[in-house]
């Protein structure tokens, strides 16, 4: 009872902060944590009460977590042309198109909100979608509200991270404990189940079926700031110790927090005693990670998984590689690379990005997405599959299983089944995952006419993943040609290489480091729905050829993508960095 009532406070505060920065984005995002047939027909009921010209502010916020984002835009751009629009609408209606991704109309809108109620709120906000942090803080400088004070306090000691702060702590007398790590994480099982946390989770297995002792601390008020309000200070998942950092308060600015996450951290340390630390992207986990290995005297590991900076700009388009964020980000990200004693990272085109930032080729390790446990047994056919899934085993199966994101272009994939469908009347969709994307494909489907030929299963349980990869005849990864698509190489399509299935991918370098074109699968244009059906066609057409791929892609993903062969080369290369763990 003690742990769910400090939960409850945490998750009371943090609830309380979104809802003073970010109100908008808070209701959204409280949305997709509920069920998602419950969201889509609650929202859909309050958009046709409302009648198309409503333009108040619920109204477009069940739009969006309906998944209408065309039909918030109309609203919106109805709205803007209508005019004769309050100080304080207008001010709500710029914050709806903020989360609608549309800055140019919260631009048109904010040129009437002066006056209203945390008017300076909305266009701190707006400064730090464009990231411009110091604009941001800048205009809450003097606000009179309480609300708008904490918020400009917030900002402000993010941007102070972003200008270099970094949490301190001092020496402290240790003895490690050989062949024993300490992992440093943002998320894990069994709360988040995305690809981060399996990959996490593997690397754990690995070490530990090794002989090595390991543990995994994640981030401070974690999983409760996530909605996990029965959250446990400990969990173990398959004999791995996940360790939580649930204080009963946590400092009210992101450099408190890491601050105190330093302290705690360093207390599970010199309990645990191990050798080694090990953290992943982004960079606040290294500041925490390299204050506590400086203290204990020990090594630290940086894993470099992806690009977040890329990743954040690809939602705005190309003039936010031109904004401070980025550019400070990007910064940070390269000083936390060049300090630590070893980096990770996942593919060739990584490493390339990790050795220009100022980082020596010896101390940048290539760990690629692999694969362990059932993926190493024999997979079952598609059929047999989808009969333990309870999907139809006499139809033929393409799709996916990715976080539903807008870089990972599952609206070309849909648009190419569009394409396909008339001319294979057997063939369905199975679309695996959730994500922010989730309620705009749905609609897509619903538009094209295919509800009845598409599945989405929302998330899965982890062990029910793999039979889905399994249920597939055709794999797609259909990432958009962005920086971080280019250069990330996602664990999906390796573990459905694993599974014997013939993977089709954009034709991008990290991709093609994973998939063969015509030996391991096939590579299609980037944002290019039409070629995309086309490569599904050829393999559509020629069972043989996908038996044929799928076989060549099972046995490059065994011979070189293994957990087990991960660590092995982790240990080759400690050795001869000198170190004694």
């Amino acid at each position: 009872m003690k742990e769910l009532l400090n939960n409850l406070r945490l998750a009371a505060r943090t609830a309380r902060e979104h809802l003073a920065d970010d109100p908008a984005l808070l209701a959204l995002q409280v949305s997709r944590r509920m069920p998602s047939s419950l969201v889509r027909g609650l929202s859909k009921a309050v958009t046709r009460a409302a009648g198309p010209g409503s333009s108040r502010g619920p109204v477009l916020l069940a739009g969006l977590m309906a998944g209408e984002d065309q039909d918030v835009v109309r609203r919106l751009e109805a709205a803007r042309e209508r005019g004769r629009l309050s100080a304080e609408h207008s001010r709500v209606m710029a914050d709806v198109a903020l989360v609608a991704n549309r800055p140019d109309l919260a631009d048109s809108f904010l040129r009437h909100s002066s006056g209203a109620r945390r008017d300076r709120a909305v266009r701190a906000r707006r400064f730090w979608y464009d990231g411009e942090p110091g604009s941001a803080v800048g205009i809450l400088e003097g606000a009179t509200s309480g609300a708008e004070r904490r918020q400009g306090r917030r900002l402000a000691a993010e941007l102070r991270l972003l200008e270099g702060w970094a949490p301190t702590l001092a020496p402290v007398p240790y003895e490690a404990h050989p062949r024993r790590v300490l992992h440093v994480l943002t998320n894990s099982l069994p709360h988040t189940a995305s690809g981060y946390a399996q990959r996490s989770h593997s690397v754990l297995l690995a070490q530990k079926d090794a002989g090595w002792d390991t543990m995994a601390v994640t981030r401070v008020g974690y999983p409760v700031q996530v909605g996990k309000l029965a959250a446990r200070h400990r969990d173990v998942v398959d004999g791995i110790t996940y360790q939580r950092l649930l204080p009963p308060r946590l400092a009210p600015t992101i450099d408190g927090r890491l601050q105190q996450q330093a302290e705690a951290l360093l207390d599970v340390a010199l309990e645990f005693r191990p050798a080694v630390l090990h953290t992943t992207t982004h960079y606040v986990n290294a500041l925490v990670t390299r204050a506590v290995a400086e203290a204990l005297g020990i090594p630290w590991v940086y894993e470099v998984r992806g690009q977040l900076a890329d990743t954040w700009a690809s939602t705005r388009g190309p003039e936010a590689k031109q904004s401070q964020r980025y550019r400070l980000f990007q910064e940070r990200e390269a000083e936390a690379m060049r300090s630590a004693d070893l980096v990770v990272t996942l593919g060739a085109a990584m490493k390339g990005n990790i050795v220009s930032a100022g980082v020596p080729g010896e101390k940048v390790l290539v760990a690629p997405n692999a694969v362990g446990g059932g993926f190493l047994e024999e997979p079952r056919t598609a059929a047999d599959a989808r009969r333990q899934l309870s999907l139809d085993p006499e139809s033929l199966h393409i799709g996916t299983v990715s976080s539903l994101v807008a870089y990972e272009g599952i609206d070309d994939l849909v648009a190419a089944f569009a394409l396909l469908a008339p001319r294979h009347p057997q063939l369905k969709l199975l679309v695996v995952g959730d994500g922010v994307a989730l309620p705009a494909l749905r609609e897509q489907v619903r538009t094209a006419g295919l509800e009845h030929r598409t599945v989405f299963t929302g998330r899965v349980p982890r062990d029910r993943a793999q039979l889905y990869h399994q249920a597939l005849d055709v794999f797609l990864v259909p990432r958009k040609d962005l920086s971080v698509a280019r250069d990330v190489t996602p664990l999906k399509p390796v573990e459905a290489m694993a599974s014997a299935r013939p993977v089709v991918a954009s034709r991008l370098p990290a991709l093609a480091e994973i998939v063969e074109d015509g030996v391991t699968g096939l590579l299609a244009s980037a944002g290019d729905p039409e070629d995309l059906a086309a490569r599904i066609a050829d393999l559509l057409g020629s069972q043989d050829l996908r038996e044929k791929l799928g076989a060549a892609g099972r046995k490059t993903v065994l011979e070189t993508r293994t957990w087990r062969a991960n660590h092995l080369r982790f240990v080759e290369t400690t050795e001869s960095l000198g170190w004694s763990i």
